[in-house]
């Protein structure tokens, strides 16, 4: 089922279920590709009705963020729980190594991805990582060749929104892939080049915060979550 959160679907379902439902979507014919929108991409998808569309469509739309929960809460209607982005990549990729499919990984800054690699093929045993291709490029058909070539399953795709979402959209279908996952900069974690909040600050819903306090150049970025549920509050009170 899927619930309106600010103009934007979100499937209700549970971090287990969604991992499921990827693991289908990686085995079945023809592309498909997921996306886990936090505030800051709702906020953006208000302002832009194609980046909306592209949302829209995704056969998963997971709840990345603690804000989209807060704003659910609200709105008085679905989902109640978060379902973020790399923990349903780590689920996905525990079965992949199970079911022997292939993983590529694009985004990021030269070398991440790689180191990426090398760090997930360690923690997942039986994981097969079929190539590697970072952010910066210029021209999509190289990035599409890649994939091709190296006949992926599925591509982990980091490179921020709305491009992440919009590249997954116009040109998925021609890599041959199965499932694409949009992941902002989860290479980064997977890399160990950034580290994830600790538990404790995850369950309570402060990886923001604690990111914000490692890195305190994203405060605009952050300042964005409170407008984010203001608009929430102002959509309710207008009954919509």
């Amino acid at each position: 089922m899927r619930t309106d959160v600010m103009g934007v679907g979100f499937d209700e379902l549970t971090l287990e279920q969604a991992v499921d439902r990827g693991a289908v979507l990686a085995g079945e014919t023809g592309f498909h590709y997921v996306v886990t929108p936090n505030p800051e991409i709702v906020m953006l998808a208000r302002k832009d009705e194609r980046f909306a569309s592209v949302l829209r469509q995704a056969d998963l739309v997971l709840p990345d963020g603690i804000g989209i929960i807060k704003a659910a809460a609200i709105l008085g209607r679905g989902p109640k729980e978060r379902v973020p982005g790399i923990d349903f990549a780590a689920g996905l990729m525990e079965r992949l190594a199970a079911e022997g499919k292939r993983l590529f990984l694009l985004g990021a800054k030269p070398g991440v991805a790689e180191q990426a690699a090398l760090r997930l093929e360690k923690q997942f045993p039986g994981l097969e990582i079929c190539g590697t291709h970072d952010g910066y490029f210029k021209e999509d058909a190289p990035v599409i060749r890649a994939i091709l070539e190296a006949r992926a399953d599925v591509v982990f795709v980091c490179l921020g929104a709305p491009k992440q979402e919009l590249w997954m959209a116009e040109h998925g279908a021609s890599t041959g892939a199965k499932l694409m996952v949009g992941l902002g900069g989860a290479l980064d974690v997977f890399a160990g080049v950034v580290e994830r909040a600790p538990e404790k600050w995850q369950r309570m819903g402060l990886e923001w915060l604690y990111r914000l306090k490692k890195e305190p150049r994203r405060i605009t970025r952050m300042a964005r979550l409170p407008l984010f549920l203001v608009a929430a509050v102002g959509t309710r009170l207008r009954g919509k």
